[in-house]
Formats: structure tokens, sequence, C-alpha cells
């Protein structure tokens, strides 16, 4: 079967994160059993998702975890000229959702498995499916914290997000947050009879563009990143219902994203601080205001050492020269983070992800599907 063909499977399934994703890890896991490759199916919490985990070769240690999310962001119709969830052809370009982020790496490792079940493999190749990777990393959690009883310790894993080919020993941690502001609703002749919780929203909102300017000046700074900081902002906000109501509700998300070497959930321990400041002032007033946060996702950086032999072993497969980082998350970091080391390493261009008329190219699908067979070329030594 073609790696043409098998893209073609997957982008049909329209996965979309935080909806059920039954139907395409039952087409995984019927098109591995095909080669005689048993799978483990891996349900999580919210009981319509799963993850799923294979292994090709023997159950020895040192093997190679191929990771990979299953699931895709929505695809809204505008900027589309056809059917997203139908693969479509243009010249070298293979157009779909999902075809860069990241069904194209897993079409090549799938279709990497007549060769890979024909290998005397020496030490192993495991495949790691996950889910909800695009709303904060969710799936792969729960898959990592079964690792220790699904295979022994390997050597590493490859994350194959879309680099280029090229194997990035770091990427930018990142947690997001959603915070409600509640104030008391009036009339807007008598402001001074409620409580605005735009208003007050402001003044948490001003706390936070000091600090994202403060980390812009003062650093710490890690010049391999773009930008070479950690960075905080405000992505949405929403409030109100009438010009003429005072708002007694707002409601704004902020996101941080860490460079290696800080957390996440580090750079925005001062808003409760600050919220109580605001809290204190409206009270002394005579107002009063309430502050309250979920967060909602939250995964930490990478940073891989240069001198790990994941490194150069990735560098060898995919024929491509290290890159000392990238601004996006992964989840990279959480396999790290749990004693395993991790890369990323795949086939297109992550500026085409997330966008209408996303593709990828019979090159790089070839690329990819190159170093998967390096790579087996090391395991079998």
């Amino acid at each position: 079967m073609t790696v043409e063909a098998v893209l073609a499977d997957l982008v049909a399934f329209p996965s979309v994160c935080r909806t059920p994703n039954g139907a395409i890890v039952a087409h995984v896991r019927g098109f591995l059993a095909g080669y005689g490759v048993e799978s483990v199916v891996l349900p999580g919490p919210e009981g319509d998702r799963s993850n799923l985990f294979a292994t090709i070769g023997p159950r020895v240690p040192g093997g190679i975890i191929l990771s990979a999310h299953l699931d895709v962001v929505p695809a809204a119709p505008e900027g589309w000229l056809g059917d997203p969830f139908s693969l479509r052809r243009n010249g070298e370009r293979l157009i779909g959702r999902g075809t860069v982020d990241m069904k194209g790496f897993v079409a090549c490792v799938l279709a990497s498995v007549p060769g890979l079940v024909s290998r005397k493999l020496a030490r192993p190749v495991h495949i790691a499916l996950s889910y909800d990777e695009e709303v904060g990393c969710v799936g792969v959690r729960h898959l990592i914290a079964r690792l220790p009883e699904l295979c022994p310790q390997p050597v590493g894993c490859i994350v194959g997000e879309p680099s280029g080919l090229h194997p990035v020993l770091r990427h930018k941690g990142k947690i997001a947050q959603r915070v409600t502001v509640d104030g008391k609703a009036g009339h807007s002749s008598r402001p001074d009879l409620g409580d605005n919780a735009i208003h007050y929203a402001a003044q948490l909102i001003a706390a936070v563009q000091d600090e994202a300017l403060r980390h812009a000046v003062a650093g710490p700074f890690a010049p391999a990143f773009a930008p070479p900081y950690s960075t905080i902002q405000v992505g949405t906000i929403h409030g109100g219902t009438g010009i003429n109501i005072v708002p007694a509700q707002c409601v704004f998300e902020i996101e941080a994203r860490a460079i290696a070497g800080q957390e996440p959930a580090g750079l925005l321990a001062f808003l409760p601080g600050e919220a109580e400041r605001i809290r204190e002032a409206a009270e002394k007033t005579g107002h009063r205001v309430a502050f309250g946060f979920e967060t909602m996702s939250n995964y930490p950086p990478l940073d891989l050492d240069e001198a790990d032999p994941l490194v150069a072993l990735t560098e060898t497969a995919s024929g491509m020269k290290r890159q000392q980082a990238v601004s996006f998350g992964t989840e990279a970091g959480l396999y790290q983070a749990a004693g395993i080391a991790a890369i990323v390493c795949g086939p297109g261009d992550v500026n085409r992800a997330h966008k209408p008329e996303e593709y990828i190219t019979d090159g790089e699908l070839a690329g990819a599907m190159a170093m998967i067979s390096r790579l087996a070329d090391t395991l079998a030594a």
C-alpha cells in the first residue's frame, strides 16, 4: 500500500480535537493487525477518545518510539478549494486537513510497517499515537503513564512534528489559563453603583503586558529561540452585554511560552497576587470584584543535550543537520520529563499547519520513509 493511499485513508477521518476518535483508532489497529502487529488501545478518562501503542520487534530495552498525534484542528470551509477531509493532489502537493500536522508522518510510519515487520530487528520500533495534542497534549500524558507496562526502557522518542526532517533539540513549553472576572451589573448612568468587570480585567491585563515587557527587556535569554525570551500574551477577551449596562463579567485567556530552563506555570505565578491587589484596592472604595483562574493546558519545554546519542542517531536517519530550537511546542517535552530522551523530527513545514489548503509533498513523504528505513538499519545492527 502506497504512503499516499495510507494518508488518504487517514485524512478521510475527521478526527478533530475534543471529538471521539474511535473510528480512526480502529482503522489504525486494523491496519497493523493486517501485518501481524498487535496493538494496545488505551482509552482516556473522557471515555470516547483513546491512544494506541504497538511494538514491532523484540521486547527488549533500547528501542525507539515513533510518536505522533491523530487529532487535527477544525477546518472551517473558508479558504479551502475542496473537502478538507478528502485528500487532493495538486502537482506534488497532497492537500487535506492534517496532512502536515501530522497525519503525513503517521502515514509514513504505517506505510513502513511491512518493511519493519520483514526486518530482523535487534531492538524494537514502538509506535505511539495520541489524541487531543492540539488542545494541550492531553492524551499522551495517559499513554506515557502506561509506558513502563507497555515496553522496556527505550533509548529515545522521535516526535514526528513537521521540522523539515531537521532534528530539533529544544522547544518552548506552554501554559494557557482562562481568567474570569466577576463584578456587579448596573445601569450605565450610575456606574458608581456597579462593579465594572471589564475595567478590573483591564487592570490585570495591564499587569500582564508589563510582565511580558519585563521578560523581553530583562530576559533570561536563550538565543536559539525566536524570540529569544519567554513570552506572555492575552489572546481572547469577552465581556459585557450592552453599551448601557455595567458589565458583570469579563473572561480573558492568557498564554505563556517558556524557553528551556523556565517552567511555564512560573511565568503566570504573578497573576493571583496582582488580582488580590486589585481586589483589595476595589474593596477600599466600597466595590467588590472576584477573580477565578482555570488552567486549560500546560506542557514543559524540551531541552535535549547535544551529546545525547539520540541526536546523532536522528541526524543519521534523517540525513539532516540538527536544529537548535523552535518556538512551537510538542509532546516531546512530556516524554523527556518522564525520563525518555526525545527529539522532534518530521516531514513538512509547520507554517502550513492549521491553515486552509494544508499540504505535504511527495518528496517530504519520501524523505520520512527513508528516515524510518535508515532507523530500522540502526535497530537491526
